[in-house]
């Protein structure tokens, strides 16, 4: 079989529109759902800490729910089932245009399918990113745990200056490959009409069937931007895996132990 590559077929044109389009639709879907999940994440690890019995089975039904379903199928739940039980005038509100919704690089986020995979793709994350704190949590060593309960820390500040800084170091890498992933899923979006990469990576072949080359082009973007992403979470993320800086006592009891 004689190949011939021709990229102009899909860097140049209205193949190329569709890329770029797709490419930055990736990038602001998996800003939304990383924000989604974190937030979520940060919610239910108080819930499980705090919560009591009822607080760490709630917990434990939501991650047990949403790792053991697909997310494909998650996505498909959202999009076709979840939003036809909103009320008519959210719907329509959502079904709108509004110029104020248009994100940098002409990316409309108030769409049932932006709104649906970022939701799906946070809510999936949010689940694996759970563990990942909470084994994260169990490294730290008890010891320390008893002395800064020995020191009058109330649980609060025993979890935000002992617990949380140590755990975020121990459960880093795994939850930067859960970010990760949240945005090579983000693919699965396509199955809803969700107008990302790999989306216009098809449209491109059945435009001018430059099969290879337009997924190709998608596949090098992809890698490229989670490069990028790893780079940066590298970078900002706790660098001191034996002395994080958060986990020193707060000001306020190093004084009070200092006079």
């Amino acid at each position: 079989m004689n190949w011939h590559i021709d990229w102009a077929g899909v860097l140049s044109g209205q193949p190329l529109r569709w890329i770029i389009s797709g490419f930055l639709t990736t990038v602001w879907v998996t800003l939304a759902g990383m924000m989604l999940a974190t937030v979520l994440t940060l919610l239910l690890t108080g819930l499980r800490l705090a919560g009591g019995r009822a607080g760490r089975g709630v917990v434990a039904v939501w991650v047990s729910l949403l790792r053991n379903t697909p997310l494909l199928v998650q996505l498909l739940f959202w999009y076709f089932a979840a939003w036809s039980f909103l009320p008519q005038a959210l719907r329509d509100f959502i079904n709108d245009d509004h110029t104020w919704s248009i994100l940098p690089g002409n990316v409309w986020w108030l769409t049932p399918e932006f709104l649906s995979a970022a939701w799906g793709l946070g809510l999936f994350t949010s689940a694996f990113l759970l563990e990942e704190i909470r084994s994260g949590l169990q490294a730290v060593p008890k010891g320390q745990t008893e002395a800064a309960l020995a020191q009058g820390f109330s649980a609060w500040r025993l979890f935000r200056w002992i617990l949380l800084p140590q755990g975020l170091v121990n459960a880093w890498q795994p939850m930067v490959g859960q970010y990760l992933n949240l945005m090579k899923l983000s693919s699965l979006a396509t199955g809803i009409g969700f107008a990302e990469l790999t989306y216009q990576v098809r449209q491109i072949e059945s435009y001018n069937a430059h099969a290879l080359e337009a997924f190709a082009v998608g596949t090098a973007l992809y890698l490229l931007l989670g490069i990028i992403m790893g780079a940066l979470f590298t970078w900002f993320g706790p660098r001191n895996a034996k002395r994080p800086r958060a986990a020193a006592a707060p000001p306020a009891v190093e004084a009070q132990h200092d006079s």
